[in-house]
């Protein structure tokens, strides 16, 4: 098993060695993430408060969380 293990790691070695190599040769120029990213998030998370709070509080929905005073007992049959 020691060969099988020793071939594994020297494969993940590899290529951690080969993706170093080529991240190192290529040029880091910001996309669209690196620039907007953050604000994108921001702008969602804003966007997600608003709708939210909008269906909480205007639109008039009966959430209807406690039953208590709106359950009243049935007459008993004989």
């Amino acid at each position: 098993m020691f060969p099988v293990a020793r071939a594994a790691l020297s494969l993940t070695a590899r290529g951690i060695r080969q993706t170093a190599v080529r991240q190192a040769h290529r040029k880091h120029e910001p996309d669209f993430h690196d620039k907007h990213g953050n604000l994108v998030l921001i702008g969602g998370a804003v966007v997600f408060t608003a709708v939210w709070g909008y269906v909480l509080t205007q639109l008039g929905i009966e959430w209807g969380l406690s039953p208590v005073g709106r359950v009243t007992p049935k007459e008993w049959r004989q």
